[in-house]
């Protein structure tokens, strides 16, 4: 079965900057194209950025210019390195493949506050 496991959330002041962890097993991760999510209560989970089989990758409008989605093949493991961090970044985030959504993680929170 499908496990993925975030990591590497916090407690952080706007403008500050955290780098999450996706390790994944339980798939042919280079086989899959991934993706971070984040759900803030009361609000939808959404898609904030996502990386292709070959590297390519795609950023929500929100998040363009601060975030940078990454993977390493190698080790099955998935990077989000936030920087200048905003209060509306504050959400849970998790990891899930693009092609066919596996069970959802336990989340890392990401909270971004003064």
């Amino acid at each position: 079965q499908v496990q993925l496991v975030e990591s590497g959330g916090g407690l952080v002041q706007p403008g500050g900057s955290l780098r999450l962890s996706c390790a994944a097993s339980g798939i042919i991760f280079s086989d899959n194209a991934m993706g971070w999510y984040r759900q803030a209560p009361g609000k939808q989970r959404e898609l904030v950025a996502d990386i292709s089989r070959s590297g390519r990758t795609n950023y929500a409008d929100s998040v363009k210019g601060r975030f940078s989605i990454s993977r390493d093949n190698a080790k099955n493991v998935m990077y989000l390195q936030m920087n200048s961090l905003k209060p509306e970044d504050t959400a849970a985030y998790y990891c899930n493949r693009r092609g066919n959504l596996a069970s959802w993680g336990q989340g890392t929170q990401v909270t971004v506050s003064s």
